[in-house]
């Protein structure tokens, strides 16, 4: 078998930072991790080859090679997934799709030859036998979420590293914690299952042994799920590793707030070369909280929270959400509030939208207050739900939080008033690496280009200066992780285009 691995192509969002990465010459911030698992779970004697439409474009040549196309991808990249099917129906190549945005709607596809859904570890064994028999069936299903001790390493060979800014791992499936308006638990469920210390030490020598140096996002919807396992196993064996390679990686994730109470566990990211995490901060307002079930972030002070885990040394990014049905009309002051008070540089505040699956989404549908289904992007001013307080004042209260929070002044202010507090407790150590030099050659340019661009075009430059003089005075050696916030200020800028 010849097998086409696809991976379709993002929009431009807030996550993309395809406004950021010209900077640094790269193509896209992450691989398809998916899709390199799978290729991993194929037979060893099928041709495999995998193309990331983020970074390449799929040629006729391509679909004339292929026997199937395997297309995995999220809600998000519906409309390029979508096109991509259409060519290959035309191209007359057998199709299969899996991963989330297959899982979650299935009938909305059905050009597709085949549909191996919810886990692969589950589903995709049977198809393949199914298919050796020349029987395979149309659709593959499971209830079953199951363990991740089969899973295997992801077959790195397939892709240009070069052209990607980090590479992603995965550690756990699942989130103990159970919001509304997540779809999450109904993919993965509420227990977290882990792979072991020795899998991720594993996974941690083949991307070492393919040649990368630099950052590793860790995808897990919440990797402290299972902190017994993390703390007594996972950590110690990832620190010893780091030590024992010379700090290659740095990692970052997501977990959610209840990592502030862990001080212990903080410190143990951080030694195995943690630098950031991402939480769902979601809303200040306690009774929005509750309407969502989000307990964990209620009977808190979600600031000192915050501060807590960047004090210690943890870079926080966090994720917003306006349009609950207890938001009142000064919920979007108290937002714009909360994100310079907590200092979080990276906030991605979005409308309130239910993903197929969620039990917003069957809630609302229920009530007759779903408008269309969800786009998978809560920051493209759109919302699939009916709001209480009215689309017209959610929309207009949602503009004007993120032109305040992204306009220039605003973010020059809330990036020198972190500066001036990042003092972390715990300290992450920093080797040099001869053989990182390959993939960090494009970034000897970025101070240029950013200095041209930022500089002299953009309209903001003068807060360009202002940060990059004010960095120089205050905080010498915080002076690239000024700049690189200024880069993502400018990206953001162009996502949401900010007013000014």
């Amino acid at each position: 078998m010849n097998i086409l691995l696809v991976y379709p192509k993002y929009p431009n969002t807030f996550w993309s930072f395809k406004h950021a990465l010209r900077f640094i010459a790269k193509k896209a911030l992450h691989p398809p991790l998916g899709l390199l698992t799978i290729a991993a779970m194929l037979p060893k004697e099928w041709e495999k080859r995998l193309i990331d439409m983020n970074t390449d474009a799929v040629q006729d040549r391509d679909l004339s090679w292929a026997d199937y196309v395997f297309i995995g991808g999220m809600a998000i990249q519906r409309e390029s997934a979508k096109e991509l099917i259409a060519r290959c129906k035309e191209a007359g190549v057998r199709t299969v799709g899996g991963g989330p945005l297959f899982t979650a709607a299935p009938d909305d596809f059905p050009e597709l030859d085949h549909l191996v859904l919810d886990e692969a570890e589950a589903t995709l064994p049977k198809f393949l036998g199914d298919l050796a028999e020349d029987k395979a069936e149309r659709v593959y299903r499971s209830d079953a979420f199951p363990r991740l001790a089969s899973t295997p390493v992801p077959l790195w060979g397939l892709i240009k590293m070069r052209r990607y800014f980090s590479m992603n791992l995965q550690f756990s499936r699942g989130c103990p914690f159970s919001c509304e308006f997540c779809d999450i638990t109904t993919l993965y469920g509420n227990t977290t299952r882990t792979k072991s210390a020795h899998q991720m030490v594993g996974e941690l020598d083949a991307l070492y042994d393919a040649g990368w140096r630099g950052s590793v996002f860790f995808v897990d919807d919440n990797f402290i799920g299972n902190k017994k396992r993390l703390k007594d196993e996972v950590l110690p064996a990832m620190i010893e590793w780091m030590k024992r390679k010379r700090f290659p990686f740095d990692f970052s994730t997501e977990a959610s707030i209840n990592l502030a109470d862990d001080e212990g566990l903080i410190r143990q990211m951080i030694r195995a070369g943690f630098e950031s995490v991402f939480v769902g901060i979601e809303t200040p307002d306690t009774r929005s909280l509750e309407e969502c079930s989000k307990l964990q972030n209620t009977r808190r002070n979600l600031i000192d929270s915050v501060k807590r885990i960047q004090q210690i040394g943890l870079r926080v990014r966090a994720g917003f959400i306006v349009g609950f049905d207890n938001d009142t009309p000064d919920i979007f002051d108290r937002q714009i509030r909360f994100v310079q008070e907590s200092r979080i540089i990276t906030a991605m505040v979005g409308m309130l939208n239910a993903p197929g699956g969620s039990r917003l989404y069957h809630r609302l549908k229920k009530e007759g207050r779903l408008s269309r289904e969800s786009t998978g992007d809560n920051t493209d001013f759109s919302t699939n739900i009916v709001p209480v307080m009215g689309y017209e004042k959610l929309f207009e209260g949602y503009k004007r939080i993120v032109n305040t929070i992204y306009s220039p002044r605003t973010y020059y202010e809330r990036i020198t008033a972190f500066l001036r507090e990042y003092r972390p407790l715990e300290k992450r150590r920093w080797r040099f690496h001869f053989r990182s030099i390959g993939y960090n050659f494009r970034y000897l340019d970025a101070p240029f280009k950013t200095f041209l661009i930022l500089g002299i075009k953009d309209n903001a430059r003068l807060y360009y200066w202002k940060l990059l003089l004010w960095s120089l005075i205050r905080r010498p050696r915080l002076l690239p992780m000024a700049m690189a916030y200024h880069v993502y200020g400018f990206h953001f800028r162009k996502v949401f285009a900010v007013e000014r």
